[in-house]
């Protein structure tokens, strides 16, 4: 909050006096006040810049400003309603008077202002009576109808055989692993411009990961890189365990190039569709391309369970086995008998209901993410200096998140403009970056798009992504598009 003392000003002051006190007050604007102190007009900034440009002395007392009503709202006033005088008026600033029309703070829009997040969930109508249900009938622990349920009606849903809830993405992608054989010593290739989760699992088995870059085109798996890389391992004879393939962002990846190439060398595929729940490539679901497929329901996702993943798959024993492992890996004995390794990864009850709730909203979901993305390209945000990221002509995207890329010739800094939005009270964050680059990797040999071009390094280096969810209103969205142009045009 301001301190009010050091904007309230009275006549007599001379244009640099007024330049000195804007410049200690740091609001953008001062109050000047009669005699009594009751609030007489507002000056602006501009205000004085065009006192300057017009030639008026610095020394000069006797100012002219035009006859301007001050936009003021009295104590007690609700924020909203503040909020809806300064979107009426193009104001950032309104001082709040008394009843005798003495100032007593000035509010400004970043101060009213709510945090826009990036992602945030959003539940529907219908997964409290799910969650009820779990209560009412004590299935509380992990397992239970609603499991049941939510692994058949997502199956359902994405066109796919078979289904297991489990705790997490990242464990649906570890068991993936396990159940292709991944072992000690085995490579196993992996998109580079992903989050670490895609790849962590795969020195839980102390495999080494190979990096493959992305395509301009999709920001997906370059078909192109994962050749150079498959041919390069079947040369040196020593060909990775499976392929994992990340579909960014709410986008499919370019399967039918991918596809003929992991089966030209007999190599299994995962898909991972953490991001890509209700995405589609050329009308087949996400998720389902590969021999064994994974979604994540965390709590930023387009559904969430709060924290949640399901492994998928047409291969019935390959999720039957997944089971398995998931729940400590209990042979069929009389007693508690384990001879392989196991782990706590199924999904409780009472959170595959929520799942449950979500999922018969996913198409709603998606549609409005859209509408976000399409109301932020519409606007024009950033003019030429900033480009989306393309939406494939094979597939429709969920635009999970809305991200984009400022143009590699600009002036404009990703990380000083994300941490101007944050001022602003607005969460951007960065692409994610590369896992070649990380020095958890950094041993890790790598594959770029070509030779001579890193793709996901460019990506990186100048993309932002801007809050997505779908349960941002107009006026959200206007504020970001708003603040977005403000900080770009003083780049």
């Amino acid at each position: 909050m301001i301190e009010l003392q050091r904007i309230i000003i009275r006549q007599g002051l001379c244009l640099r006096e007024l330049l000195a006190r804007m410049d200690e007050g740091s609001a953008e604007i001062l109050l000047l006040v009669d005699e009594d102190g009751r609030l007489v007009r507002t000056i602006t900034d501009g205000d004085l810049r065009r006192l300057l440009l017009a030639g008026v002395a610095l020394e000069e007392v006797k100012l002219e400003l035009p006859e301007k009503a001050p936009i003021t709202a009295l104590e007690g006033t609700d924020r909203e309603q503040i909020l809806d005088l300064m979107k009426q008026h193009d104001v950032n600033h309104i001082p709040v008077l008394d009843t005798a029309r003495r100032p007593v703070k000035l509010v400004r829009a970043r101060d009213l202002e709510l945090p826009i997040l990036l992602s945030t969930p959003h539940m529907g109508d219908q997964e409290l009576s799910f969650i009820n249900q779990a209560f009412d009938t004590n299935w509380i622990a992990p397992l239970g109808p609603n499991v049941d349920a939510f692994e058949r009606e997502l199956a359902e849903k994405v066109g796919v055989g078979h289904a297991a809830a489990l705790s997490s993405g990242t464990a649906a992608i570890h068991l993936a692993l396990i159940l292709l054989g991944v072992e000690e010593g085995d490579k196993v290739f992996c998109s580079s411009l992903t989050f670490v989760a895609s790849a962590n699992p795969i020195l839980y088995q102390k495999a080494m990961p190979v990096f493959i870059d992305s395509e301009p085109e999709t920001w997906n798996m370059s078909p192109a890189a994962l050749q150079r890389g498959l041919e390069k391992a079947a040369r040196d004879g020593c060909l990775p365990k499976a392929v994992i393939v990340v579909n960014l962002y709410g986008q499919s990846s370019d399967f039918d190039p991918i596809v003929a190439i992991c089966e030209k060398y007999n190599v299994p595929l995962i898909e991972d569709a953490a991001e890509s729940l209700g995405a589609s490539y050329k009308g087949q679901a996400s998720g389902t391309f590969g021999k064994l497929g994974i979604y994540s329901f965390n709590g930023n996702k387009i559904i969430t369970t709060s924290g949640g993943g399901m492994l998928v798959s047409d291969d019935a024993a390959l999720i039957e086995k997944a089971r398995f492992y998931a729940t400590q890996a209990r042979d069929p004995a009389p007693w508690y008998q384990h001879t392989s390794i196991g782990f706590n990864y199924r999904m409780s009850n009472v959170l595959a209901g929520i799942g449950r709730g979500q999922l018969r909203v996913l198409e709603d979901r998606v549609d409005q993410r859209r509408a976000v993305f399409e109301r932020y390209s519409d606007s024009g945000m950033g003019g030429g200096g900033f480009s989306w990221m393309p939406e494939a002509s094979f597939g429709r995207s969920t635009r999970w998140l809305s991200c984009g890329v400022f143009d590699t010739e600009g002036a404009v800094d990703a990380q000083r403009f994300i941490e101007r939005m944050a001022e602003h009270r607005i969460e951007a964050r960065r692409i994610w970056k590369p896992l070649h680059l990380q020095p958890l990797f950094a041993e890790c040999e790598y594959f770029p798009h070509n030779e001579n071009n890193s793709v996901s390094d460019q990506i990186f280096a100048h993309g932002i992504c801007l809050p997505s969810g779908s349960n941002m209103t107009e006026r959200e969205q206007e504020r970001v598009i708003k603040t977005f142009n403000e900080i770009f045009a003083g780049f």
